[in-house]
């Protein structure tokens, strides 16, 4: 087998199981509620987040480290580090511990994140990239969108833990896999710099933040607090941005962004992450609620629509971009989401699987048919040294984009649904119980979400069509720039 299949093959399986994980907790979230010791609402929301958050702060340092000591050698640790923190968050036994353990995956995470990328562009010629790279994004959010199935089904059948059993095996054979078989291909760039405060600041202005939506939201804080916090984190943002400009390494080679093609591809699939975030998060807490009150093996089974039909745009979305570029399909791509959000809207107190299945196909055929292509213009428009911190910086902003998705989805909720009801749904303790009055408020939160996601994809649209025509990274870089 060439050895760019390999390649393909080994990061795939990395990216899908990285961002399978970053879901797969979320549908079974009631049942850790109910069995594991210790676990508020704000726990469960930090178990999910805290996970994405950490992957996010650290993704474009870990693409730097391996532009200086090796892409395959640091993704191999990833799956190693993925491997431990999957193992470690199988024993945990309180909400805490949970929360500390999904910590270690995402160190784990982000090292496969940063590099999956970069190990595929340098495998893959020009012509191809399109495809492989597409392969590579669609198992990233299928693998988000799949994890719900499979988490659906393992704890249905075995119980909340067997979601972290199933990694351990397919984690220990990967690594040595990758140990065995990647080689590394990149010119290794000697002294650089870690940049430390970058990461430190661009960590702590995101978790202050998200601390002062989710402790707001969740009515763990009063107001003045929240608005220290989200001040504090505004403030440090800014101080970020700053420092960045005017550091010879910094973390976010904020120069990346005068090549057209590199920033328009990164503000689109920042919009598109902030738009789809929540999608499933809402989903999930609709199927399992007060009104459908499904088990997480038949919420799961709701979900496969999406799944299916981003798998299967994915790749021919990356063959019609390495032939026509682009600006077209992943126009198209937002176009066919927001239409699904649209329709997604119109749900009632109840649905059926039927009447769920369009919508959903929408949903997922647009993510596919946008993210291959992004990625592969991403990706082409990057001088081959920068690679490892560009494929960080865009995965950065995939889950940066998500976790506030989610943070804004749990907002609107608890703006319009009194938390104490709140509360019941997202612990799943509101089976069994009468409806009340406030199930047309909940309905009414996530029809509100929806068609704010139909609002930030439309917005979307705007830079994925002023990229322009199709071009390599020789073309793209600006007057001036090295190459």
């Amino acid at each position: 087998m060439e050895y760019k299949w390999t390649v393909l093959s080994n990061t795939t399986l990395g990216t899908l199981m990285s961002s399978l994980d970053t879901n797969i907790v979320l549908i079974s979230l009631p049942t850790i509620a109910r069995e594991l010791p210790q676990t508020s609402v704000l726990d469960l929301l930090w178990i999910l987040m805290g996970y994405t958050l950490l992957t996010a702060a650290v993704l474009v340092n870990f693409g730097r480290l391996s532009d200086m000591f090796g892409r395959v050698r640091l993704y191999t640790f990833g799956f190693a580090a993925f491997t431990v923190g999957s193992a470690l968050c199988s024993l945990s036994q309180n909400g805490p511990e949970l929360i500390g353990f999904r910590l270690v995956q995402g160190v784990g995470a982000a090292f496969l994140f940063s590099n999956s990328g970069a190990i595929i562009t340098d495998a893959f010629p020009e012509n191809e990239r399109g495809m492989a790279l597409g392969i590579n994004q669609v198992a990233i959010v299928a693998g988000s969108v799949s994890g719900l199935v499979l988490g659906g089904v393992l704890t249905y059948a075995f119980g909340w833990r067997s979601i972290f059993y199933v990694n351990i095996p397919i984690g220990i054979i990967a690594t040595l896999w990758a140990h065995r078989n990647l080689k590394e291909l990149a010119v290794i760039k000697r002294g650089q710099r870690i940049d430390v405060i970058g990461n430190i600041t661009f960590a702590g202005s995101i978790s202050l933040i998200l601390a002062g939506i989710t402790f707001y939201a969740t009515g763990s804080s009063d107001l003045r607090p929240v608005l220290a916090m989200l001040a504090g984190g505004i403030a440090i943002f800014l101080g970020f941005v700053y420092y960045e400009m005017r550091i010879d390494h910094p973390m976010f080679d904020l120069k990346l962004f005068k090549i057209r093609l590199f920033a328009a591809g990164n503000i689109a699939i920042f919009m598109n992450a902030l738009a789809r975030g929540a999608v499933t998060f809402v989903l999930v807490f609709y199927l399992q609620g007060p009104t459908m009150r499904l088990n997480p093996f038949e919420a799961g089974l709701f979900l496969v629509p999406t799944s299916i039909s981003l798998s299967f745009f994915g790749p021919i979305s990356g063959w019609f971009s390495d032939k026509y570029g682009a600006r077209v399909i992943t126009t198209i791509g937002l176009v066919v989401s927001a239409i699904g959000f649209i329709l997604l809207a119109r749900l009632g107190q109840t649905t059926t699987f039927r009447e769920l299945l369009i919508p959903l196909i929408f949903v997922g055929s647009g993510m596919g048919i946008f993210a291959s292509p992004n990625r592969a213009s991403i990706m082409n428009s990057t001088p081959p040294p920068e690679r490892g911190i560009a494929s960080g910086m865009s995965s950065t902003l995939v889950n940066v984009g998500s976790i506030f998705s989610m943070g804004m989805a749990f907002y609107v909720m608890s703006l319009t649904v009194p938390m104490t009801d709140l509360a019941g749904i997202f612990l799943g303790t509101t089976h069994g119980t009468t409806v009340g009055p406030w199930v047309n408020d909940f309905i009414n939160s996530i029809h509100y979400l929806f068609f704010i996601s139909v609002a930030v994809l439309l917005v979307a649209i705007v830079p994925s069509v002023l990229r322009g025509k199709k071009q390599s990274w020789l073309d793209a870089v600006p007057e001036g720039t090295s190459k």
